[in-house]
């Protein structure tokens, strides 16, 4: 069945170089659980680093004396760094090859993550998470880049899916951890703690990584990116996708940039490790982006988009009770829709680029993580103005330009099946 039949974008000029669909690894095949599991450790490396300082953000604020908006700025200024450089930095691993990019990525950021517990001033510890971001760039393009080209086409969401769902525990384990140790010694420690974890997942991804067969190297002339980026740029798909991912994520980053001083106020008036402890729920969205495949198979991408936000809009809603219980059944909901919807934007991103994969999957992980810092920073602004409440209207307002995109998206493709049932 050809794209278009499909409702699917096709791109101009594919590299006739690419391997066929038969020479990829598939589940069960050789290097597949190695692959898997080595993307994995870095998708835990990269959430770890980089939301680091989530959860400790009521620390912060306390020890330089600064309101929840400037503190926001640790996470705002580390995934606003990631969103800047990580187009150059597909650039440079259409060059030099995903495998190499990923490793010295992770190499910097792991090193700035050992400097940044000895931060003198918040601005200083704005400018190291500015860094350890645009270094982490390279990870996330290379890595669905990496699996677009290395594996089979059928087994690709799967393969994307327990990429994110490592940035799900990844998320998660760094919260929890720098929860608890910071109670008990102070959030320097404890993102110091999060930083020699890094380490251990750097090096064990360069382990057990398999050198890619099948990457072609391409090139690094301005004109050639620009081109390339031009392409996908005026792909309406490829646009609608970009902005999906980056209104789920102002929702996911809005909400866990805040839930630790909602959570510090009464009535639940939580100490630090309880606090740190709520980020279990990332369990959830580590379920539910491994499992997103299953669920675009049953509802077909568009479906999947709505399930995903409807559930995430039932978690806003749910999460402004009074109780504690209703507010974490309201976080498991948010999480659950969050990873869902973004394992099956980002899946659907290096599916339909045929060329310039890279570039494709770079161009959405900067949309998804400007929504990042659009989310932490809006988000804690709307705190501060409306309590709670506020950052939940935000969220509302972006999973609503979800749901628009996509039904957008429904009656293009409508529109599109009409025109080739005429023209037959």
């Amino acid at each position: 069945m050809s794209p278009a039949s499909t409702g699917a974008s096709t791109i101009v000029g594919a590299d006739a170089s690419v391997p066929t669909p038969d020479a990829r690894v598939s589940p069960g095949g050789p290097g597949y659980r190695r692959m898997s599991f080595a993307l994995f450790l870095a998708g835990v490396a990269t959430f770890a680093l980089l939301y680091s300082t989530q959860a400790l953000l009521p620390l912060i604020s306390g020890e330089f004396g600064v309101a929840a908006s400037d503190a926001s700025w640790t996470v705002a200024a580390a995934t606003g760094g990631l969103a800047l450089f990580v187009l150059p930095m597909s650039a440079l691993s259409e060059r030099f090859g995903r495998r190499a990019v990923m490793t010295a990525s992770l190499a910097v950021a792991v090193t700035l993550g050992l400097l940044v517990p000895f931060a003198p001033s918040l601005g200083v510890l704005i400018a190291l998470r500015a860094l350890q971001g645009a270094a982490l760039a390279g990870l996330p393009a290379s890595a669905t880049a990496y699996l677009a080209e290395e594996v089979s086409p059928k087994a690709l969401v799967t393969a994307i899916g327990l990429f994110v769902a490592g940035n799900s525990v990844g998320g998660m384990s760094g919260r929890v951890v720098t929860g608890w140790v910071a109670q008990e010694w102070g959030w320097r420690i404890a993102v110091g703690v999060i930083g020699v974890i890094a380490v251990a997942c750097a090096v064990a991804f360069r382990l057990l990584l398999p050198a890619p067969k099948h990457f072609r190297a391409g090139s690094l002339r301005p004109r050639v990116l620009a081109r390339t980026v031009r392409a996908h740029l005026s792909d309406p798909l490829l646009c609608r996708l970009y902005a999906i991912g980056a209104l789920f994520m102002t929702v996911f980053g809005g909400v866990y940039t805040v839930i630790g001083y909602r959570l510090t106020e009464a009535p639940f008036s939580l100490p630090q490790g309880i606090i740190g402890s709520i980020f279990l729920v990332y369990l959830v969205g580590t379920v539910s982006a491994s499992t997103a495949g299953r669920l675009v198979g049953r509802l077909g991408r568009r479906g999947a988009l709505y399930a995903a936000g409807g559930t995430t809009t039932a978690g806003l809603l749910l999460s402004l009770a009074g109780s504690l219980p209703l507010v974490l059944a309201g976080l498991v909901l948010i999480t659950a829709g969050f990873f869902a919807g973004h394992a099956v934007a980002s899946s659907a991103v290096s599916k339909t680029a045929t060329h310039g994969r890279a570039q494709a999957s770079a161009l959405y992980q900067s949309a998804y993580y400007i929504g990042s810092s659009a989310g932490s920073t809006v988000g804690a602004i709307a705190f501060h103005a409306g309590g709670w409440g506020g950052t939940v209207g935000v969220g509302l307002l972006a999973v609503l330009g979800v749901v628009t995109i996509t039904l957008f998206g429904t009656r293009a493709a409508r529109l599109h099946r009409r025109e080739l049932a005429t023209a037959a």
